[in-house]
């Protein structure tokens, strides 16, 4: 009786390694593929902001492109030694070796200073011509170091203003014209955000996908603002939606060594603004344009685990929070960042 059982067990026991799960380091989460789906593709997602709650939303976007659609995702983070995030520090960029492996990247980096290895490791898989996907902050995703660039010079934009005003004027997505027929739009419909239009001026190499029209108001139903605006690029004035500013583009970006990068940049991309539905799906396209794979007609962007957001805002992160908390099967843990009371 007791060899059967253990003949049985030895047998079952190789399946448990079969079954679909994601694993947590000690500093950043390996979300396995379920499926074939992704052909065998390894997505890195970069989180590292101070403002928009980027380690709230790239695990969310990692277990969905897992789950879903079958990619490998590897999240990364800044992170303290025992795991406890720490968006606050700049410096801190957790297991950056798997830079290295990633078929495509997604980020939302804001200032970052990271140690030279770090640096190195980015920018020479930028080099190699990897695909990527920027949000919201990516623009000016790293200060004071040789990547002061990147944003102008692989997405296509650097930091220059707040469009919009921060914090009270929301933002509705308008599919640019002529844009209508493109796979990155498959599904893609009434995107709206809380946080604000950016001022942005992408190259002429890029194709915009979404204008952003900034709102009288926080809400979706919000009427268009109507006011005029300064640009920072001429000092000239304009109706603040008339032209509406670039919210989404795609380009491809020439790198030093000769090789291409398909870029894809919003400057959307705050925690709580991937409850929208078609905010969510603009991400999974672009991970198959990026990696040069048919983009499903209406890609499944359901949520896998329960997504309670923050709000943005400086110092509005979960404290204690640890990376282990984010794992397959995991809700966030405590309350998230409220949003701010509107004014009267």
């Amino acid at each position: 009786m007791k060899r059967s059982l253990h003949l049985i067990l030895c047998a079952l026991a190789p399946l448990t390694f079969c079954l679909p799960q994601a694993t947590a380091t000690e500093t950043s989460l390996v979300f396995e593929a379920v499926g074939t789906a992704g052909q065998g593709k390894h997505i890195v997602l970069i989180a590292g902001d101070e403002e928009y709650r980027s380690e709230e939303s790239l695990p969310m976007l990692a277990k969905i492109l897992s789950q879903r659609h079958g990619f490998k995702c590897t999240v990364l983070f800044s992170a303290a030694e025992d795991g406890t995030i720490t968006p606050n520090d700049g410096t801190s960029l957790t297991n950056p070796e798997a830079i290295d492996k990633a078929d495509l990247f997604i980020t939302s980096l804001r200032f970052r200073t990271w140690p030279e290895e770090s640096l190195a490791r980015f920018e020479k898989a930028m080099d190699s011509g990897k695909p990527i996907i920027g949000l919201r902050t990516s623009t000016h995703a790293f200060t004071k170091n040789r990547l002061d660039g990147f944003g102008k010079k692989v997405l296509g934009e650097k930091w220059v203003s707040h469009w919009g005003k921060h914090k009270s004027e929301a933002t509705r997505g308008i599919i640019e014209p002529g844009a209508e027929g493109s796979p990155l739009l498959h599904g893609i419909s009434d995107v709206f955000g809380t946080s604000d239009v950016y001022e942005a001026y992408p190259p002429s190499d890029a194709t915009v996908l979404l204008r952003g029209q900034v709102l009288a108001g926080m809400n979706p139903d919000s009427k268009p603002a109507e006011y005029q605006k300064k640009r920072s690029s001429d000092k000239q004035e304009q109706e603040v939606n008339s032209p509406m500013m670039p919210v989404a583009w795609t380009r491809l970006n020439q790198t030093d060594s000769g090789h291409t990068n398909r870029v894809l940049c919003t400057t959307m991309g705050a925690a709580n603004e991937f409850e929208n539905e078609s905010l969510r799906r603009l991400v999974v396209n672009g991970v198959y344009w990026g990696l040069q794979m048919e983009v499903p007609l209406k890609a499944d962007v359901t949520f896998v685990d329960e997504y309670k957001p923050g709000f943005y805002g400086f110092n509005g992160y979960r404290k204690g929070m640890k990376v282990s908390d984010l794992g397959l099967g995991k809700a966030m843990p405590g309350e998230p960042n409220p949003a701010p009371t509107p004014k009267p």
